[in-house]
């Protein structure tokens, strides 16, 4: 069975207009909401990056049912992991059944913003999986301290804890990552509609996050020029994602990128059937969890979602 989701785009939105969609997505019937964990937006034209945890307690208080979780967050150099445990603890125990931690290794445009060295990927990968340690460790109750390859945890107690512990989804991208994420994570979560990412995942039954844009809009040609000016920095794809410093550089590395380039992978315009296609071929890549953005009149979008998207899709949730 697949769930549908909504991604609240931290890059794009102000924290009180965040809280406000997260409620619009749980009347519209989605099962949950996933939100980016940014210091910068991508490129300047997105305009926001509010504080993720304090956007998490408003969507807290202003839901009931829907489930949130960070989509994702990097808890390895701008914040450490015992941080990061304790501010996803508070969430779970805020919303209690409703949270979920998704973590990553992290982009530089986040990362260097406290000085320290951005290391090679490997590196990455070898500092999130100690971090995972480090905060299911943290959740477990009791002082904690840890003497480790890259952190260190010094007689540490997390008091607020919730009932239970949230379950942890782990962002891939390539066969490392899956790997890892694998031994660490409780499932995955991914970018791009590769089946290869998901494979591991299904076989052992473990839940399959993606994300995913569309750009809504009444004229098409508005729709596309709307998906070029904010999500023309994916364009580059994952390894230039990952190494840019800041937005200025998004801007001058996808200078180049044209209109119909980022409308291959982002449909525009208001045809259902069109945003279903789009939505399919992630189920058809092996996704049971599809949290979708949305460009453009949101309020157009939720039109759209409730009188003719939701029922054509419906044969997916059954």
């Amino acid at each position: 069975m697949v769930e549908l989701g909504y991604t609240l785009s931290c890059e794009e939105h102000p924290p009180n207009r965040l809280v406000e969609i997260a409620r619009l997505a749980e009347d519209a019937g989605f099962g949950f909401t996933m939100i980016s964990d940014h210091y910068h937006p991508w490129i300047d034209r997105q305009g926001n990056s509010p504080f993720v945890w304090s956007v998490i307690g408003g969507v807290a208080h202003a839901t009931r049912r829907i489930r949130l979780g960070t989509g994702v967050t990097c808890p390895t150099i701008r914040v450490h992991p015992a941080i990061v445990a304790h501010a996803a603890a508070t969430s779970a125990a805020m919303m209690p059944g409703r949270f979920f931690l998704g973590l990553g290794s992290g982009e530089n445009l986040n990362e260097h913003v406290v000085g320290e060295r951005y290391p090679s990927a490997d590196i990455r990968q070898d500092m999130l999986e100690e971090a995972i340690e480090i905060i299911r460790s943290l959740w477990g109750g009791g002082y904690y301290a840890h003497q480790g390859k890259h952190y260190r945890v010094d007689d540490a107690r997390i008091f607020t804890l919730p009932d239970e512990p949230p379950p942890i989804y782990v962002a891939v991208s390539g066969r490392d990552s899956v790997a890892l994420a694998e031994r660490a994570g409780d499932g995955m979560v991914a970018i791009h509609p590769r089946a290869e990412l998901t494979h591991p995942f299904a076989k052992a039954g473990k839940p399959r996050y993606g994300q995913l844009a569309l750009a809504v809009d009444e004229d098409e040609a508005r729709a596309r020029r709307l998906a070029h000016e904010l999500f023309r920095f994916s364009a580059g794809g994952w390894k230039v994602q990952s190494e840019l410093p800041n937005p200025i550089n998004f801007e001058a590395a996808t200078a180049h990128v044209r209109e119909g380039d980022v409308a291959k992978d982002i449909p525009c315009g208001v045809d259902p059937d069109l945003h279903a296609e789009a939505i399919r071929r992630w189920v058809d890549a092996g996704f049971d969890r599809i949290a979708i953005v949305a460009l453009g009149n949101l309020d157009r979008f939720f039109e759209l979602w409730e009188q003719e998207l939701r029922e054509r899709l419906h044969s997916l949730a059954a």
